[in-house]
């Protein structure tokens, strides 16, 4: 069968090795990844291999956000994994070479390979590059946002429709230290992709180098039988954790973190996020929280310089093995920092002494919960609740001028489960933005955020209202405490009301009965354990 598509004896006495492509034609995060995988193929037959490509699927967060496709987004990172361990399992590859771009594609396709345990590679598609309005850099971020200031009469209908016509320029994932961006910094950092790969944007002709030296990667693995879980142990997990902190990065990474572990059988708990938090400060002046695109990270010298200020910090330890057979320190060693870059700062002139998000807990979240701290200077915040059972709901008071300065925005019922797939909230949160109230009112859900979120927002909190988490028992103008300083999410009230309330608490009925979205709802653990599926 495999002759009467062209392979040759010759071809089949090699190692095959499978080419995971999440090309799709939805966005323009994955979309140059047909011709990326071609370069790939090209390498890995240069370097003695026989490639075979199959795609998976990818669902764009940033087409569907603020609807009900949403809810398809991190369902969707489970089909991603399970597809690449079925194409493995099936057809036995001897090694993998993953495209990757969109958010979920990523730690996707690293959940597979930690699965799995074969020789693989994770090569990110790259960034976009910027767009530009009235002579400044934009990104997705700016049209959520302009949408909140048009409807408080902040922009005209023309400025919206300019910001929107120009915020995606190209193909390329979205353009800050978004979740794609983040994870691409931790596929790095945590060693299965090849360091000074992903900071490259898409649309650059050095990616198609790098695409095809990836060929060479793969090949030197499976020769010397690099495995994933070589790679990715504790130390390699608490680097990529560092480097999520030292970049502001996205809070999904913690969602995505949590999961990879899970596969890599490797202990890692939502409480051991916050040392490595604490103690690793902010140096990347970076989108959302900061002045610079991703692009500029790569302009700068790329996510090696990044590891070169946190080995000099001591904040990572450059000891761990990467997919290229050598050590972290060793590949940092590598990269080149542009001369009179200001993009990466040098560790006497960091933005902030800890990372750019936080782990809290308390009466709200008892499972605990995360905040997102870049881009403010804000700590606390207590304020009368103002509920809403899901996402629409809340978008429409926002829209409409409901939300008071002072209010914490209580969206709940958008969990793993409840929604089900924990939709991101960024239609919400850059509303609040755009209408000018983001430093004057926290956000709370048990849904997720974009990361190109920014504001006083709280997400992930569990247990979710869905599983009779105390989020679900919280009423209209109770008083709640966010206190990031102390790691405190606080509902006011006395402990006996919380439990009277949650003793009279029903579960509600699954929003879908049948499909993917049934099964997802049956088979998802809680935020706190990565929102993975179990059986």
């Amino acid at each position: 069968m495999l002759k009467g598509i062209g392979f040759t004896d010759e071809d089949l006495a090699k190692p095959i090795i499978g080419v995971a492509n999440t090309w799709i034609e939805t966005m323009p995060c994955n979309y140059n990844l047909r011709e990326l995988a071609v370069k790939v193929k090209e390498g890995i037959r240069a370097a003695g291999g026989t490639p075979m490509e199959f795609n998976t699927i990818a669902i764009s967060d940033g087409v569907t956000m603020g609807t009900e496709g949403m809810k398809a987004s991190l369902v969707s990172r489970e089909v991603i994994a399970d597809s690449i361990e079925l194409m493995e399992r099936g057809h036995m590859f001897d090694g993998i070479v993953a495209l990757v771009a969109c958010d979920k594609t990523i730690p996707g396709a690293a959940m597979a390979l930690l699965r799995l345990n074969v020789p693989g590679v994770v090569l990110y598609g790259g960034t976009i590059m910027p767009g530009k309005f009235q002579g400044h850099d934009i990104t997705i971020q700016d049209v959520f946002e302009a949408v909140g200031a048009n409807a408080r009469g902040k922009l005209s209908d023309a400025d919206l429709l300019d910001i929107e016509d120009h915020a995606c320029p190209g193909a390329g994932a979205c353009g800050g230290q978004f979740t794609a961006n983040t994870m691409a910094t931790v596929m790095e950092l945590i060693g299965l992709s090849p360091m000074g790969t992903a900071a490259v944007p898409q649309v650059d002709q050095r990616k198609e180098e790098i695409a095809f030296g990836c060929g060479k990667v793969i090949m030197n693995a499976v020769r010397n039988n690099i495995l994933p879980r070589d790679i990715c142990t504790r130390t390699a997990f608490d680097n990529a954790i560092a480097g999520v902190a030292g970049t502001a990065g996205s809070t999904n990474a913690v969602l995505h973190l949590l999961a990879m572990a899970r596969e890599a059988e490797v202990p890692l708990s939502i409480d051991d996020f916050e040392p490595v938090l604490a103690r690793t400060p902010v140096f990347v002046d970076i989108k959302p929280g900061g002045k610079y695109m991703a692009a500029d990270v790569d302009r700068a010298g790329g996510i090696g310089v990044v590891a070169q200020r946190l080995l000099e910090g001591g904040y990572i330890d450059g000891s761990a093995l990467t997919v290229t057979g050598r050590s972290l320190a060793a590949e940092a060693a590598d990269a080149r920092e542009t001369a009179g870059q200001v993009v990466i700062r040098p560790l006497s002139r960091t933005l902030k002494p800890r990372g750019g998000i936080a782990i809290l807990r308390g009466s709200l979240a008892p499972e605990g919960c995360v905040i997102k701290l870049a881009g403010h200077d804000k700590k606390t915040h207590r304020g009368p609740a103002r509920v809403f059972d899901r996402e629409e709901d809340a978008m429409a008071a926002v829209m409409q001028g409901g939300i008071q300065v002072n209010d914490v925005v209580v969206i709940r019922y958008e969990g793993p489960r409840g929604g089900p797939g924990m939709r991101e909230m960024l239609g919400v949160t850059g509303a609040l933005v755009g209408a000018g109230l983001s430093d004057s009112v926290a956000l709370v859900t048990d849904g997720r955020f974009s990361g190109a979120t920014h504001g006083f927002m709280v997400a992930h909190v569990a247990p979710e209202a869905f599983n009779g988490g105390p989020i679900a028992i919280v009423a209209e103008g109770d008083s709640i405490t966010v206190d990031a300083e102390r790691g405190v999410l606080d509902l006011d009230i006395p402990e006996a009301e919380i439990s009277r309330r949650l003793s009279l608490w029903k579960a509600r009925e699954p929003r879908y009965k049948t499909g993917v979205f049934a099964k997802y709802c049956k088979l998802v653990s809680s935020a706190s354990e990565g929102a993975v599926t179990r059986v």
